[in-house]
Parts: C-alpha cells; structure tokens; sequence
C-alpha cells in the first residue's frame, strides 16, 4: 500500500514527527481497489455511489415545467391546467426520488466514518490502508457538493414543488368532503411532501444532510473519540490540498477531471470539518490549513473555484466566529 500513500510528516526545520506537519501525499483517487475486508461495505457504497450518478445525470437535464405553469395560472382553462399537472407530476416524482436518496447518504456516511475514524489505528494508517473506502467517502463528498451547486442553479426544482403542493391543496379545498383527493401514484402524502419542502427550503440541502449524519455519528458513536474523527477529515483536507499543491502529484493522475474532483473533496471536508469539530476549522490551532487551502481554490481559474468559495463563505458553521482570524475572513471577503 505504501506506493499508493506516500506520507513523509516533517516540521518547517525538517525534523519528523513534529506538531508542524508537512504532508507530502499521494492518495490513488482513480485506481485504489478494496481489500476482503473491506468488500462488503464497498458494495453496499459502491450500489449508493451508482444511484449518485443517475441523480447528477437527471439534474442535469431537468428542465422544469415554468412555460406550462405559466400558461396553468394565466389561463384556468381544464386543458392548461391538465397540462401542467401532467408536466409537474413526473418531475416531482424525480425529485421525491432524489430526497428519499438523502436517506440513503444518511444511512451509508456513518458505516463509513465508523471504519475510517475507530480508535484501533491512527487516522493516518486508516488513510493509507484503506484507500478505496476513502475514495469512495470522498465520492460521496464529490456528490454532495454537485448536488447542491445544481439545485442552487435550478430553480425549476423549487417553483414545480410549489404548484405542486398548491394545485394539490387547492384540490382539497375544492373537493366536497375537504379530504385528500386519493390515493393515486402522483400524489405524494402531506407528511412526505412537508419533508420535502424542508429538504428542498435549504439552499445546500445534500451538504446538511451530509454534517447531520457526520454530527450524528460523532455523538452515537462514543467508543470513537471526537478527535479521531476531526483528525481524519482534517488529514485528508490536508492530502487534498498538498496534492494539489504539487504538481509531480497531479500529473501522476490519467484524468484531467481527477483535479477538480480534489478541489470539491478538499472543500467539502473543510466545511464538515467546521461543522463536527466544536471550535470549526478556522481557528488557529485547526487541523486545516484554511488559509492554503483558499489560496490553492483563488490560483484556479474561477469557473473551477467560485462555487466552492461560495460554499465555504455561506455553508461553513463559524466563519463569522468572533475568534475567527480577521485575515481568514478578509481572504473569503466575509
């Protein structure tokens, strides 16, 4: 495994084994396979994982229903309005699916977290033994942040679920007895349909669910010391960021997107980071270097950073920490 992590932990004189670390890392992304140990719960992920790529695929090409919305509340005429319950309620369909999937991140982060973060090894040697699974958690981490950069962009999502609920209310209040319409493979239920509207109110409504269930971890798991698990999420912001630092390390990777794909994962860790340890990752004695890891986000070009600085600006828990160093929140421009 050492060809696959190469971490040589110096201080700033060159001396080993100091608290002033210098990481010279390289984690397979593309190519780290599991070992038998490891085989069940990669399936389980790698099934998760598979799901993932169906919704970013679909999220892509949703295009929402506004033109026929528009003609429904312009026209209340029987064929405008069928119209567009006919185009909303499959595209609500999709996006029920896409909440119910939250659950399943929800359920598939902890498993993870538990092998990566248990007490019986450092978080370095659980990095550097268990790579697929950290591949795979830095996927999730991947999904998380698409998912929630797409929303942002589609409003669509929002406004179809909203005259969905409203012709669904209106419905009712037109019905004799006042009750539900039915039960039919369209409607979704109020309390499901409430979750819903909750889930999709957010404005990053994966990442919440994402620091929810890594929170939650933290707490249920208390055989696992709170350190352990910051520990390993601030090692691997620092892996992230140290490769991308150097460019001998990025060049051994095959796909020009494997780049951007450390980017996101090197954001999204900072954020759970602020999020599960109790004095965030901006304070000074942070396992995350905040201000390199920003500095590495601002030398790419901003079609590639923007959004991840954004997330960092607005989805980070402390930023606006009294204790948050004034050059931090000048860099983020808070």
């Amino acid at each position: 495994m050492g060809n696959l992590l190469r971490l040589l932990a110096r201080d700033e004189a060159g001396n080993s084994c100091c608290s002033h670390q210098k990481y010279d890392v390289f984690l397979d992304f593309e190519n780290a396979s599991p070992s038998e140990a490891e085989a069940d719960l990669y399936k389980d992920v790698a099934r998760v994982l598979q799901v993932s790529q169906e919704i970013i695929q679909e999220l892509h090409q949703y295009k929402g229903a506004a033109k026929e919305i528009r003609e429904a509340i312009s026209d209340p005429g029987d064929d405008y309005q069928r119209r567009a319950w006919e185009t909303v309620t499959p595209l609500v369909q999709k996006l029920k699916q896409f909440y119910l999937f939250s659950n399943d991140i929800e359920v598939i982060v902890p498993r993870i977290l538990a092998e990566l973060c248990g007490p019986e090894v450092t978080p370095t040697q659980h990095l550097e033994t268990q790579q697929a699974l950290v591949k795979q958690f830095a996927e999730i981490l991947e999904f998380t942040l698409k998912f929630d950069e797409l929303k942002m962009t589609t409003p669509a999502i929002q406004n179809d679920f909203s005259y969905y609920r409203r012709t669904v209310m209106r419905g009712k209040l037109e019905s004799n007895n006042g009750t539900d319409p039915g039960e039919d493979d369209v409607t979704i239920d109020h309390q499901l349909a409430n979750k819903m509207s909750l889930f999709y109110a957010n404005s990053t409504p994966m990442l919440k669910i994402l620091s929810e269930a890594t929170s939650k971890f933290v707490t249920e798991h208390k055989e696992i010391p709170l350190e352990n698990t910051t520990e390993t999420l601030g090692t691997m912001a620092k892996v992230c960021q140290r490769m991308l630092e150097n460019p001998d390390l990025i060049a051994r990777f095959r796909r020009e997107e494997t780049q951007l794909f450390i980017l996101r994962v090197m954001v999204a860790l900072i954020i759970l980071y602020d999020h599960v340890h109790p004095h965030g990752a901006f304070v000074k004695a942070s396992n995350v270097d905040v201000k390199g890891c920003v500095k590495v986000l601002k030398d790419q070009p901003a079609s590639s950073s923007e959004n991840l600085l954004n997330a960092l600006r607005y989805t980070t828990k402390h930023l606006n920490d009294e204790n948050t160093p004034k050059q931090i929140k000048t860099l983020l421009s808070v």
